[in-house]
């Protein structure tokens, strides 16, 4: 056998090993979750909220791996992007969608306190990105070019400006085939209209879900990981009654804070194809 036709041989039988290899090299283990969720970068704000968010859970679920390029929309404060920027740092991409902002709104605030944040420890977050979208006309990127798109309680604001349809639909578009949209929320009741969600921030599954299979996704899964049985939503001042917000300030405040954060859905889309 000449040394080409060996080679070539070589390679057709270790092909398949390394097809099969590959999940299993990309799989974030536990002991790295622990190791991120447990860094001394977090904020200790941040970090208390464990217990309602669920991150380690809420990421494998969303079937997270340490070599995807992955873009959070609109990661405010950064509360995700502490647990995410870390794990992909070495292998893969994590990039902040930002809103465009208006000089000295909330967007401009947050997105300044972001880069400010990445800047301020470059071990953890210099290889991490940045893109800017106007929500009425969002682009994240070059077409296919993501593997996970991920988004934690947004999507109530953009159903209250009027923009989820084309957030949903530039997510599909920036996906590759087989991408993942991740989702969590706030969970109305059944039967929620329209002006109730505006008001109160809760949003049904179901309204959900057709903004995204209208946008072209297949609802893939579903699950109760961030669910809390405790929230009656019927709150005074919406989901922003319960904790970390606390709006109405002392007033009930032991009894909110007895509640927890709100019950969410949490729904993981695919983009069809491969």
């Amino acid at each position: 056998m000449n040394r080409t036709l060996a080679a070539l041989t070589f390679a057709t039988l270790l092909a398949p090993s390394l097809s099969q290899a590959a999940p299993a090299a990309a799989k974030i283990t536990d002991e790295q979750y622990a190791s991120v969720l447990a860094g001394p970068w977090r904020a200790p704000e941040n970090s208390v909220r464990d217990g309602y968010r669920h991150p380690e859970q809420t990421l494998k679920f969303f079937g997270l791996q340490h070599n995807q390029t992955v873009i959070e929309i609109t990661p405010g404060g950064g509360w995700y992007s502490e647990i995410l920027a870390p794990l992909l740092k070495d292998h893969g991409h994590y990039i902040a969608a930002l809103q465009a902002p208006a000089s000295g709104d909330y967007y401009k605030k947050s997105a300044d306190g972001l880069k400010q944040k990445f800047k301020a420890d470059p071990t953890h977050y210099a290889k991490a990105g940045f893109v800017e979208f106007d929500p009425k006309a969002p682009a994240f990127g070059k077409p296919g070019s993501a593997d996970r798109v991920l988004t934690f309680r947004n999507v109530h604001n953009w159903v209250m400006a009027d923009d989820a349809p084309q957030m949903f639909a530039a997510f599909f578009k920036v996906l590759k085939p087989g991408g993942v949209l991740g989702v969590v929320d706030h969970r109305a009741k059944d039967g929620a209209d329209l002006e109730s969600i505006k008001q109160s921030g809760y949003l049904p599954t179901d309204y959900v879900v057709k903004l995204a299979t209208d946008a072209g996704f297949k609802l893939e899964d579903q699950s109760e990981i961030n669910a809390n049985p405790k929230d009656t939503k019927d709150y005074p001042g919406g989901v922003w009654t319960l904790p970390p917000s606390l709006k109405l300030g002392d007033q009930d405040k032991a009894k909110y804070v007895a509640i927890g954060e709100s019950d969410r859905l949490t729904l993981r889309f695919v983009k069809p194809g491969k």
